[in-house]
């Protein structure tokens, strides 16, 4: 099979940026025009690494400084301590996290996913949904593809196992058999197909559909308002590149994410990039909130909070 995948050196060497972050207590900036912004490395906020190489943040007049992390559970751990003024996360952690941290906000929807898939081997012996029965999915516990997972499992009453695994090893876990199946977001679901090449098997069976989302700080809220609107105004330039397929943009997030090209160019349809703040999101993120009870990832005696509340509609458009 002709291999078409970077080395992931570079995306994971850049994962190191968190620890100094860690270390600062909080974002560490108080120029109203700079916003420190925690990037989940994956196609889902692809408008930052495009924004970025286009020169978009400059054009809107807002300084962005970027530190990467590998899940949007991380994301928000640093959002929460106030270590950066923006995170990007997805709705399943994301409503987790706002049962215990009263000061965050989502501030933006900037896309859909609907491209998430059990990846399976057939080695395993797995061809169909009901093949996963008994046999184990690696998957990162407590984050939307862990959600997928359990989703399509009770959806379809099959009963398996599933294993934490963190997107760092799930390739590694998947190719050397630790696992019989992962569910991962990307870019680590294309490198995975991409690796186990014939003996891959995408499997779906559920209507999720992944919300990535943008949250701030009360405080980024308060203090860099127009910041964050320069900051949103960017990444819908950024967005309408994406939409168009713009060599430049497919360039960015290829390095961004250190994929091919030409796997961005195949997996790019898979999202939309229109950016939205919809009130239905509060009703979703409850009912996610409710799963995360459910799983023990939030405690079982707390009480959701109003998610209609804790979304702050001005940065993005409200409506379609």
């Amino acid at each position: 099979m002709k291999k078409l995948l970077r080395p992931l050196t570079t995306a994971i060497a850049l994962l190191a940026l968190v620890v100094p972050l860690a270390a600062c207590g909080d974002s560490g900036d108080s120029d109203p025009k700079t916003l420190t912004v925690g990037f989940v490395v994956d196609p889902s906020w692809a408008q930052i690494p495009v924004a970025q190489q286009a020169g978009l943040f400059a054009k809107h007049d807002v300084k962005v400084k970027v530190v990467n992390f590998s899940t949007g559970v991380e994301a928000l751990q640093a959002l929460a301590a106030h270590q950066v003024d923006i995170a990007t996360a997805a709705d399943v952690p994301t409503a987790a996290t706002l049962t215990r941290s009263p000061s965050l906000r989502v501030v933006g929807d900037g896309s859909r996913w609907q491209g998430s898939r059990i990846v399976a081997r057939r080695s395993a012996g797995i061809t169909s949904v009901g093949d996963l029965a008994g046999h184990s999915i690696g998957t990162p516990l407590g984050t939307s593809a862990a959600y997928f997972a359990s989703n399509v499992l009770s959806h379809n009453n099959v009963s398996a196992n599933l294993v934490q695994v963190a997107p760092s090893a799930i390739l590694t876990a998947a190719t050397q058999h630790n696992v019989d199946a992962v569910s991962i977001f990307q870019p680590y679901q294309a490198q995975v197909v991409e690796s186990l090449g014939g003996d891959a098997v995408e499997l779906t069976g559920s209507t999720y559909n992944q919300h990535s989302l943008y949250l701030a700080t009360d405080t980024a809220i308060a203090s860099k308002s127009a910041a964050l609107t320069s900051f949103f105004a960017a990444l819908g330039d950024a967005g309408a590149l994406l939409t168009a397929r713009s060599g430049d943009a497919i360039s960015a997030v290829a390095a961004a994410t250190q994929l091919t090209p030409a796997l961005i160019t195949k997996i790019l349809p898979e999202f939309d990039y229109v950016l939205q703040l919809r009130p239905e999101l509060a009703g979703s993120l409850g009912e996610l909130a409710t799963w995360a009870k459910d799983q023990g990832k939030v405690d079982r005696s707390v009480q959701l909070p109003d998610y209609n509340t804790l979304l702050v509609a001005g940065f993005v458009n409200s409506g379609n």
